[in-house]
């Protein structure tokens, strides 16, 4: 049995409203948009939500690192059991972006069971197998006692017939609104938690694939891990999962649930919104400052990282504007010398970030925070 889809009340119907309107007005944003920008943002979103999965389960790697390790940098300064979790986690992510326009998908027992490997193959082991069911119990235990079990999954016995259902029931279409399918699709998963580790953020990714097979915006700008990550958020996460009980009780009530997501979706979409037009404002005023300086346009791509991001490495650059890598280093050599840009570190390490002339309108812009609304005011 899994969680009956609860009927959504008149705020919620409200909230969905605001959410379509929004997501329409962002798809079109971004398709008028240079891509340059819109690259830059796809590249930070997936790097963002990597990180703050990972973040939630304890694997903490900033935005930035994680942006770097993607791009295939190997002097980052990170240990090597979060190394082989952000680049396992930005591995099955990236196949599952892959995955929204594909025309004859399907979801199946497979699918997931493939997925989980590419998450925990490199910690597979016969006890805590990859891309199979558990075998024997599992447990979350509290976050501020581990001794404490705040959540016990159903009898590894019943784990195949539940996911079985699940299944059925993603490939089913019961009318309700894509997110929240999405979500409930969410709370099934990690209720049911069907292997021994890496639940958490099998569960968060299924709901990403769910909202980006939907096909409104790409799946870069779907997902919610970036919000569910920041601590105050990871905090009422907890609650809310909490709040289903110490086992597996689906016969329940979950519209807490489901409205905890949508507040998650507003959100995440008004930080999309605010960071996408922040983005554009940055690139504006750094053209005008490399046309000012008489600097070539590509080096507008290189500001533009540091500015949003606080860095830029040589290969990043390089591989951003096509160039070889003599002319990124000369290029990134003539913003040192002209103390727009400072390296910090050496050789194979080292990356750039703003110098003494870096243009202080531009940082500022970058750097000014953006109010949230609450989508169900008090």
């Amino acid at each position: 049995m899994l969680f009956p889809t609860p009927t959504l009340t008149a705020a919620d119907d409200h909230v969905l409203g605001e959410l379509d309107r929004m997501r329409a007005a962002l798809r079109h944003q971004v398709r008028s948009t240079p891509t340059k920008w819109t690259e830059g943002l796809r590249k930070y979103l997936t790097a963002d939500a990597v990180a703050a999965s990972n973040s939630i389960e304890g694997f903490r790697v900033a935005t930035v690192d994680v942006e770097d390790l993607m791009a295939g940098e190997r002097d980052v300064e990170v240990s090597e059991e979060n190394r082989e979790e952000t680049l396992a986690y930005q591995r099955m992510m990236t196949y599952i972006q892959t995955l929204h326009d594909v025309e004859d998908f399907s979801y199946s027992k497979g699918l997931l069971n493939a997925l989980h490997w590419m998450l925990q193959g490199h910690r597979h082991s016969p006890r805590k197998p990859a891309g199979q069911w558990r075998r024997g119990p599992v447990y979350v235990t509290d976050a501020r006692d581990p001794s404490i079990a705040a959540y016990t999954g159903p009898d590894a016995k019943d784990v195949p017939g539940l996911m079985g259902e699940l299944v059925g029931w993603l490939g089913t279409d019961d009318a309700a609104h894509p997110l929240v399918r999405a979500a409930m699709a969410h709370l099934h998963l990690v209720s049911i938690h069907p292997w021994a580790d890496g639940n958490g953020r099998m569960s968060r990714s299924l709901q990403t694939l769910m909202i980006a097979r939907e096909g409104v915006l790409a799946p870069e700008f779907c997902s919610i891990e970036a919000w569910l990550g920041r601590p105050g958020n990871t905090w009422e996460y907890y609650r809310e999962l909490g709040r289903r009980g110490s086992e597996y009780l689906p016969d329940q009530d979950v519209s807490s649930w489901v409205r905890f997501n949508l507040t998650a979706y507003h959100q995440q979409a008004q930080t999309v919104r605010n960071r996408l037009d922040r983005s554009g404002r940055v690139w504006g005023m750094l053209s005008d400052f490399a046309e000012a300086q008489g600097s070539d346009e590509r080096v507008i791509s290189a500001l533009h990282d540091v500015a949003m991001t606080g860095r830029v490495r040589r290969s990043r650059y390089e591989h951003a504007e096509g160039l070889s890598v003599q002319q990124a280093q000369r290029d990134l050599r003539d913003l040192v010398a002209s103390e727009v840009l400072q390296p910090v570190g050496r050789t194979r390490a080292r990356y750039y970030e703003a110098g003494p002339r870096f243009p202080e309108d531009a940082l500022e812009a970058a750097r000014t925070p953006m109010p949230l609304k609450d989508p169900y005011p008090k």
